[in-house]
């Protein structure tokens, strides 16, 4: 089925700009590399919002969503026809020892619901269908910690845009108007060196985030670094803030020291997110690095566009 065209109606988007919820799992796979296996994946895309109504259904009150997004080197083998202009592997960065990962990656279940297990019964269906043809090489399950909070202990998402700046920061329109309704998303798991962080002061690391703890309110400009991590990720194109729609989850093992989180990053173009971590990691200027990088580092990193639901469903036609 080809891609919707520019006479079609207004696509209808996949749940990209879902309310926030208290658990998530993200599911990343890599599709194994023979017809069969594409295939299989193709139809499980087509079935996917049908499969989806049948775990939504058992606990309507739950808030279940579920966003799909395919990976460059997958697209054009699951779809005939046109991609998504903006739509390539995600772009390593390196600098004075930081690093900002990529890892294959063709697919991205980014599945939300207030209760767990609607979450992981969703899982266990996709996983049904196409466990054969893909290697799960992430799965990660997020939960919501103590008022919005990280386990940094920073409130997180507070800038995320709303209504209708948060379509306009997270859908594609008529710039890509076959892919109109459609996101790019990129993924990056971060894992804390938790004792080092705590052994800062509470006021180096309301520096180092650009906020303060307690009250969540941003420090003003007369004392927040230009290193802040909220100054660096701040873009302005033509005197205008430009905007992510961010859903961020905490994730760890405490039994095994792990303390991370997962950031995921919907938008209209992949350069805001990529033009953010490049002022993270290599600095703006160069040198004026992220500082949270300093007890953060990022072990996968992937870039999906996720196309709109009506394009998903028109794969079954």
């Amino acid at each position: 089925m080809s891609p919707i065209s520019a006479e079609d109606p207004i696509p209808v988007p996949q749940p990209v700009l879902a309310p926030l919820t208290s658990s998530a799992i993200f599911l990343v796979a890599c599709i194994k590399p023979d017809d069969e296996s594409y295939a299989a994946v193709r139809s499980l895309s087509a079935d996917l919002p049908g499969i989806f109504r049948a775990v939504d259904f058992r606990r309507i009150e739950a808030g279940l969503s579920c966003v799909a997004g395919f990976g460059s080197d997958a697209w054009d083998k699951l779809f005939q026809g046109p991609r998504p202009a903006e739509l390539h592997p995600f772009r390593e960065i390196q600098s004075g020892g930081r690093h900002a990962v990529s890892t294959p990656a063709d697919l991205l279940f980014h599945i939300r619901a207030k209760r767990m297990d609607m979450c992981f019964e969703l899982v266990t269906q996709i996983m049904e269908r196409i466990g054969g043809a893909v290697h799960a090489v992430d799965e990660t399950h997020g939960f919501r910690y103590f008022e919005d909070r990280d386990l940094l202990g920073f409130v997180d998402g507070t800038e995320n845009p709303r209504a209708g700046a948060a379509l306009n920061a997270a859908l594609v329109a008529g710039e890509d108007a076959r892919f109109a309704g459609g996101s790019y998303v990129i993924i990056q798991k971060y894992l804390h060196d938790m004792s080092r962080w705590n052994a800062l002061t509470t006021e180096e690391q309301e520096r180092i985030i650009g906020r303060k703890k307690l009250s969540d309110i941003e420090l003003s400009d007369a004392v927040k670094p230009s290193s802040a991590h909220n100054a660096l990720t701040t873009i302005v194109e033509n005197g205008k803030e430009v905007k992510i729609l961010r859903d961020n989850m905490p994730f760890g093992k405490p039994g095994q020291g792990e303390f991370g989180t997962y950031f995921i990053g919907y938008s209209r173009s992949p350069r805001i997110t990529e033009q953010m971590l490049e002022n993270m990691y290599i600095g703006r200027p160069p040198g004026n690095y992220d500082r949270l990088l300093d007890f953060s580092r990022a072990v996968t990193g992937s870039l999906f566009f996720a196309p709109s639901a009506t394009f998903l469903e028109s794969l079954g036609d």
